[in-house]
């Protein structure tokens, strides 16, 4: 059964729970609400949180964990052979899922039936799957038929049976709790223990994949430094990796990469951070009303625009600009995708995230010191120059650094605009790349994780990481440090 159809039985579960719940509760005590130890709605949410509740956790948990020890249970059933000279288990039960997910979707659309399917020769599922759309990492073998086979049948019966696990739960802890709702029954401290207990549990969850993102990204570096020098990969200037089988021909230094993303950020700093706090600065101090309550919609409007969209942008309009109105004519470059394109266009979607910020923390300094500063007779320039931003700079500070972290991670303006060039250059109109630009390139396609030059993406991952979690912690140790000044 698909997972919308169980969410929304699921859903309709948690109604008729609260419905009863609350209605069997008022019963008890002859319809006189007032005899209730609680609200009569607590009675409700109790009957829909053990309804939902439950099922809900079961859901997740088995959808998470099923295709682990699916995965495990097929890969351990094919036999040596299945995987090809130069190939690896995980592309083929990469093709494994792929052709499941082609026969679920032959049989869906009625492209050919399941006793149609045990009749087909590999030559014929291979070519209904084309039909269908599955492309695969190599040709389809009889081994990677029937192994998909046994796979979409087991997928099938593990999901009929999570259906019944999950339904059968929510209407046992529904049924449950329209058991307990009495008039003596305290279910406001239920409800709100168990809202507490889900608070919790969200939080952890939050942490967790937080903890997960950074410990693969751990043991996949680690496997990649196995493969490769680490003095290498951390002080070379150079960038050529090879996926042509040349193994130690590959060149996988990251100093390139990382100039052309901490230049590109520079220049997006550049023109974010003056143009958003000085509009931050007449937003708050100087503009009135009717102006701020058009100018600042308009502003937020540059974070809403897609980053692809900034993108076609830089390829299309700034780019060439920047190329028959300054390269070329000063002899530094003919191309239209270069650093100073991308860090352009980059630093205007990045004004809002300065803009907004600063105006929230400006406006956030009390008025007192406006008024105290007036009073002794400054300026109003005076005002801000000498009270009002030294107040809100942490919070500037910070805003600032949060727009470092987002120019940093950025990736499809950087695609179009800067182009896919490693290389280590001071002329701002050369094509450049950045760090999260090669991570995508060397994990995009039917990749073999066994190889450094897929697991350098891990390593990658991992440096970018570090830094802009170094820049979260510079920003928080700014903000503690002199909020406590203005307090």
């Amino acid at each position: 059964m698909p997972l919308s159809w169980i969410l929304l039985i699921l859903a309709v579960i948690g109604t008729i729970a609260f419905l009863m719940a609350r209605s069997r509760a008022i019963g008890t005590v002859d319809g006189d609400a007032r005899r209730l130890h609680s609200l009569p709605i607590y009675y409700g949410l109790n009957g829909a949180l053990m309804a939902l509740t439950p099922a809900l956790g079961l859901l997740a948990i088995w959808l998470l964990v099923q295709p682990i020890l699916l995965d495990r249970s097929i890969l351990a059933d094919l036999p040596a052979d299945a995987v090809p000279d130069g190939g690896t288990a995980a592309l083929v039960m990469s093709d494994v899922r792929r052709v499941a997910d082609g026969i679920d979707s032959g049989i869906s659309s009625g492209a050919f039936t399941r006793d149609e399917l045990r009749d087909l020769s590999v030559e014929d599922v291979g070519g209904l799957l084309a039909s269908e759309g599955t492309a695969l990492g190599s040709a389809l073998t009889g081994e990677v038929l029937t192994a998909a086979t046994s796979y979409w049948q087991a997928r099938s019966s593990l999901s009929w049976i999570m259906t019944i696990a999950v339904i059968g739960l929510a209407l046992i802890g529904g049924a449950w709790a329209v058991s307990r709702s009495r008039g003596e029954f305290r279910a406001r401290n239920v409800v709100e223990r168990g809202v507490l207990i889900l608070m919790i549990a969200a939080a952890s969850i939050a942490i967790l994949t937080t903890l997960g993102i950074v410990l693969s990204m751990l043991f996949e570096t680690a496997n990649f430094f196995r493969q490769y020098s680490w003095t290498e990969f951390f002080f070379s200037t150079t960038w050529s990796p090879s996926f042509s089988g040349r193994g130690g021909a590959s060149q996988l230094g990251i100093l390139p990469l990382l100039w052309g993303t901490l230049y590109i950020s520079t220049i997006a700093l550049i023109v974010a951070v003056p143009i958003g706090l000085f509009a931050a600065i007449y937003l708050s101090e100087y503009a009135g009303k009717k102006f701020r309550s058009v100018a600042k919609p308009l502003i937020e409007i540059l974070a809403g625009i897609p980053t692809i969209v900034y993108g076609l942008f830089a390829l299309i309009t700034v780019g060439p600009f920047l190329r028959d109105a300054f390269a070329s004519p000063l002899g530094l470059g003919n191309s239209a995708s270069s650093v100073m394109t991308a860090g352009l266009v980059m630093g205007i979607m990045l004004i809002p995230f300065v803009s907004s910020l600063s105006d929230d923390i400006i406006n956030a300094v009390p008025q007192a010191m406006r008024d105290g500063s007036l009073g002794l007779g400054a300026t109003k320039s005076e005002t801000i120059r000498q009270v009002i931003v030294p107040a809100a700079l942490p919070g500037i500070v910070g805003a600032v650094l949060l727009a470092a972290s987002r120019a940093i991670g950025e990736t499809m303006i950087v695609v179009l605009g800067a182009g896919a060039a490693a290389r280590l250059d001071l002329n701002p109109f050369e094509a450049m790349t950045t760090v999260t630009v090669k991570i995508v390139s060397q994990l995009t396609g039917d990749t073999d994780f066994a190889s450094p030059e897929t697991l350098v993406a891990f390593a990658l991952g991992l440096t970018l990481f570090v830094i802009t979690l170094g820049l979260n912690v510079l920003a928080l140790f700014i903000v503690r440090k002199y909020r406590e000044q203005y307090e």
